[in-house]
């Protein structure tokens, strides 16, 4: 691309970046609300993370507290409930990803080939519908259907002969109600994006492939999804920087004392041990911690990734 005459250019003849942006003011003016909030939001804070590596202090400020060391992260690393937290976080979001991986695809595809327009759009709302459903009304939702005595769930099951289960009181049952619920909420959501992937699937490899008489699995199989595969890897890529960062909203709204051997994970716990107790170091490197393994994690799968000759995020 040339880049036109009437842009100044400098000693080497490259374009003058600050004449070029005046020129184009409008363009960087839509992204400057957003470059602010990411400024703000996403890389101020991370002047708070020597909190912890400092006995912070109120009175003397984040810069004028002593330093410490790496006695916080001693500390979780050696408490009781460490590795069971870091398991239940990690045992929890692999769940997670593991059927929120699939089942998104598997709509999509169904959606695609589905022939009917209204039946494709009712099946959409249907299913998008429960991604604007907050978490805490969603929460209500579980409890209710799941009620030992008043729940739907039980009253099917009493009705077939079973007994009733209190089902929020089974620690082995937390990370299947949480990840069900979940893919229930966020699936229509999910699939919008592999969707639009598939209306890019080319008709000519199509029509080809009807050519040579492949039936409709066979299209799926051998046409869409090579075709997807690089938004698929992309979605994984990005999943995997969040494995360690379950959301802690509708877990702790989920925790009670019967399910807290399963459900304390690692949000909850800095919540109820750093900042409920003010101890602002500890929840600080506990957060560290966590963020390291996430980013540990995405640059580990986007490597993976381009090893195995697919596209990644950089």
């Amino acid at each position: 691309m040339t880049v036109p005459s009437s842009i100044p250019r400098n000693r080497r003849g490259r374009p003058n970046a600050l004449a070029s942006m005046v020129r184009h003011w409008q363009l960087y003016a839509m992204i400057l609300l957003p470059v602010v909030y990411i400024g703000i939001f996403n890389y101020l804070p991370m002047y708070g993370v020597q909190l912890a590596f400092k006995r912070f202090s109120p009175s003397r400020g984040i810069a004028g507290s002593a330093w410490v060391g790496l006695k916080y992260f001693q500390i979780f690393f050696t408490s009781p409930s460490c590795w069971q937290v870091v398991w239940n976080t990690l045992s929890v979001s692999v769940y997670s990803i593991a059927i929120n991986f699939f089942f998104p695809i598997a709509l999509a595809v169904a959606l695609n080939e589905t022939q009917h327009k209204g039946f494709r759009k009712t099946a959409q709302m249907i299913t998008y519908a429960p991604y604007f459903i907050s978490t805490v009304v969603m929460v209500g939702l579980i409890m209710q259907v799941l009620d030992p005595r008043l729940g739907i769930v039980n009253r099917i099951v009493v009705t077939l002969g079973g007994a009733e289960t209190n089902f929020m009181g089974k620690p082995e049952l937390f990370k299947s109600i949480y990840v069900w619920s979940g893919l229930w909420q966020g699936i229509g959501y999910s699939a919008i994006i592999y969707l639009a992937a598939l209306s890019g699937v080319s008709p000519e490899l199509q029509e080809a492939a009807i050519i040579d008489g492949c039936n409709r699995g066979q299209r799926i199989w051998n046409v869409d999804l090579p075709s997807i595969t690089p938004t698929i890897v992309i979605m994984l890529i990005m999943s995997f920087g969040f494995v360690m960062s379950v959301g802690f909203e509708k877990v702790f709204l989920m925790q009670n004392n019967l399910n807290l051997s399963s459900s304390e994970i690692i949000a909850t716990y800095v919540y109820k041990v750093g900042l409920i107790n003010a101890d602002f170091g500890f929840a600080t490197a506990i957060g560290l911690f966590n963020s390291v393994v996430n980013v540990v994690l995405l640059v580990g799968a986007n490597s993976i990734a381009k090893k195995m000759n697919q596209p990644g995020l950089w």
